[in-house]
């Protein structure tokens, strides 16, 4: 397999720009309504990474994706963990795999690549991945009874896999990761042509890319996030070094994310859930997606964002357990609540 080679429709046939989102989540009608409102000419010279969760729905994923294709010249996807959802009686597929080879077949006849690609001297590589609890290396949290995962998440009712994969161990992790030998010759390619790369996924590639666990009001978050095989895969493509030209974009927790690790720049640019954007002091409408490559090169400001620009100057405590006050308060009051 070769990557494909894009081109720009414009006259002097050069890419100007790429742009980054993730999660857009458009069963919600405030989320599709954000995707309408983006500008059909700003961005006719540019390209958009697209992290996953676009939609639960076959019908609103196309609907999305085809509003996004007709407002840049270029759209990358790469699938979320909502977007294998099974639960909708009027969509019935034998399993989340063939959810997904629906999907991949929608993004091919939208002209939404899929696939590694090159435009000018930019290499865009989608990775696919999947999380297994074994990602989770901190302390737990014992000071107040957690919801069990089969509880707290989705994906292990709403997702229809074959019996050999489970969410419950690393099978998910590892099959999805293997998916990407397929795509090794173009990823090979690429990088021998390309001296800058974008690597893209849903998932988390490193824990450090998520606020610490006593931090988070779902302490068992960090569990369903992310798998250690993507992270080897990103090095695998950007070397262990890194460098100034080596991005990988990714979704899945919703927190803005841009920050410099080990020679790598990760970038998560999520719109979310609208219940999310009304805490945020700007839901997204002024500032996503963001923008990470201009006019032959990276960008070399870093966004600002609430828990990248934290952990900048404030040291990880994997084993610090004592739980962050605002955590604190809302467990007391679920405690309080239950007393009364």
């Amino acid at each position: 397999m070769r990557p494909q080679i894009l081109r720009s429709s414009t006259s002097d046939g050069a890419l100007s720009r790429v742009f980054v989102i993730s999660d857009l989540h458009t069963d919600y009608p405030e989320n599709m309504d954000w995707v309408k409102s983006l500008s059909t000419v700003k961005y006719n010279r540019d390209a958009l990474i697209v992290a996953g969760d676009v939609a639960e729905t076959y019908k609103n994923f196309v609907s999305t994706m085809s509003l996004l294709k007709d407002r840049f010249e270029h759209v990358f996807y790469v699938p979320g963990n909502h977007d294998a959802w099974c639960r909708r009686e009027s969509e019935n597929y034998e399993s989340s795999l063939e959810k997904l080879d629906c999907l991949r077949n929608a993004c091919r006849r939208l002209g939404v690549t899929i696939d590694p690609a090159i435009i000018d001297c930019l290499g865009i590589i989608p990775l696919y991945s999947w999380y297994h609890e074994s990602f989770d290396r901190e302390d737990e949290i014992a000071a107040f009874r957690i919801p069990p995962l089969e509880m707290a998440c989705k994906d292990y009712y709403a997702c229809k896999w074959p019996e050999e994969l489970s969410n419950k161990d690393e099978s998910l992790a590892a099959f999805f990761d293997s998916m990407n030998n397929s795509k090794q010759d173009a990823i090979e390619d690429i990088q021998r042509k390309c001296s800058q790369i974008i690597t893209f996924s849903h998932f988390v590639p490193r824990q450090e890319l998520c606020p610490e666990k006593r931090m988070l009001f779902y302490p068992n978050l960090p569990k369903i996030i992310g798998s250690d095989c993507l992270e080897a895969r990103i090095r695998s493509v950007h070397g262990q070094e890194g460098g100034p030209s080596a991005c990988h974009v990714f979704g899945h927790t919703h927190f803005c994310w841009d920050a410099v690790l080990d020679g790598i720049r990760y970038v998560q640019a999520p719109l979310a859930y609208p219940r999310e954007q009304k805490r945020r002091m700007n839901g997204g409408e002024g500032w996503l997606p963001f923008c990470v490559y201009s006019d032959g090169e990276f960008s070399d400001r870093l966004y600002p964002c609430y828990w990248s620009d934290y952990y900048s100057v404030n040291p990880r405590e994997p084993h610090n357990t004592e739980l962050a006050p605002w955590v604190a308060r809302f467990y007391s009051r679920r405690l309080t609540s239950r007393m009364t």
